[in-house]
């Protein structure tokens, strides 16, 4: 699973990027300062079952603040898109490409109106932060109508059965699964002339769902335009990458106590002047109107929302909830929607898949088999043949 950070120029995707990996890209007031894409490894939150057992947990990846666990999810920031991308404008091609494997999309928006369709300084308001919503969709419907128009090309002379299954393969690269391309094919036949392949970029685009972070919501008038956009969109998520890109960076230098998502911090340190007044600007601004930054509740809303991830913990002793080393609950892992517990057991190792004999529920003590469809925040052991 991987994330994919998209949006135009100067709208706040590297600073998003920087907040969510708490890593330091290059940032700038001017288009194109991402080149490159930027990849690093944010987290979603999600309550702890060590809570449950009163012993503290000791994860070997991803953290844990205040019975809040951290499970890494991978992210890729690319270069801003401009009108007419699809055709090979600004960094079109290659923000485009780089894109194909993210399972979902974080379209970060301008809020406040203040930068035009190519990441030009305006004054706050005049632009309407809709145009930058429907302009990417555009684009990507473009894109994938592109991919669309070549794969038909390359399969139309084959024999049917061969151009059924090399069809639905294709768009294997833009992380669409054969099944997903046989719902689309079932629905529209084969895309044969034009309007047939717009219609299936149309179809093949709902399989790369998107989430709007609606970014600078501390400039007027983001509040306002926020509320348009919730209107017109599902998943919109008010967002100020910089208040919580300062606020991780204030926790980690001990400053203040802050868990990511919260809606409030705990100044533990002496500030000087400035510092006190920005902390101030940041919870009067952001973190009292909106109760958080947003950027941790986009990243779980793309997880657990939209792609409807879970979060499961395997252990192999079940009453102590722990590995054969005693730590307690040193592993999450993320796993789709209807994974089951022999799902779990060939995402912990290959073998113990092969090998699968049962799985136990830690907190009922009940054996389940292979098909058994695992639930958000499940504790469970795997036995498995030598």
């Amino acid at each position: 699973m991987q994330l994919g950070l998209v949006g135009k120029p100067s709208s706040g995707k590297t600073t998003f990027f920087n907040a969510a990996t708490e890593q330091s890209a290059k940032t700038a007031p001017y288009p194109f300062t991402t080149i490159e894409p930027n990849v690093g490894v944010t987290w979603v939150r999600t309550k702890c079952p060590h809570l449950e057992i009163g012993v503290q947990c000791n994860p070997n990846h991803g953290f844990c603040i205040d019975g809040n666990r951290f499970v890494p999810v991978e992210i890729i920031d690319v270069a801003g898109l401009v009108p007419g991308a699809h055709e090979g404008r600004g960094l079109g091609n290659k923000f485009l490409d780089d894109l194909r494997q993210a399972s979902v999309l974080i379209h970060v928006v301008d809020a406040s109106g203040s930068s035009d369709a190519e990441g030009n300084p305006l004054k706050p308001g005049e632009r309407d932060p809709a145009e930058d919503v429907e302009f990417l969709r555009k684009e990507l419907v473009a894109w994938i109508k592109g991919i669309v128009h070549r794969a038909w090309e390359k399969v139309k002379r084959m024999p049917n059965e061969q151009k059924e299954r090399e069809l639905l393969e294709y768009f294997s690269g833009l992380g669409i699964t054969r099944e997903q391309a046989e719902q689309v094919r079932g629905k529209l036949g084969y895309p044969e002339k034009d309007d047939d392949q717009w219609a299936w970029a149309e179809e093949l685009l709902r399989f790369k769902p998107i989430i709007i972070a609606a970014n600078k919501i501390d400039v007027d008038p983001a509040p306002e335009n926020v509320k348009e956009l919730q209107k017109k969109y599902d998943f919109v998520i008010p967002t100020s990458g910089i208040a919580e890109y300062t606020l991780r960076k204030a926790a980690r230098a001990g400053f203040i106590k802050y868990v990511p998502g919260d809606p409030e911090f705990e100044i533990i340190k002496n500030l000087t002047e400035e510092q006190r007044k920005g902390l101030q600007y940041i919870k009067e601004h952001v973190l009292e109107p909106f109760g958080s930054t947003g950027v941790q509740q986009v990243i779980n809303t793309a997880v657990f929302d939209v792609l409807g991830y879970k979060v499961v913990y395997p252990v192999e002793d079940e009453n102590k909830w722990t590995d054969k080393k005693g730590n307690v609950l040193p592993d999450a892992f993320l796993l789709p929607p209807n994974a089951t517990a022999l799902d779990l057991a060939y995402a912990v190792h290959t073998d113990i898949g092969k090998k699968f004999i049962a799985a136990v529920d830690a907190r009922t003590k009940r054996r389940v088999g292979k098909d058994h469809v695992l639930k958000n925040g499940d504790v469970i052991k795997i036995i498995a043949g030598r």
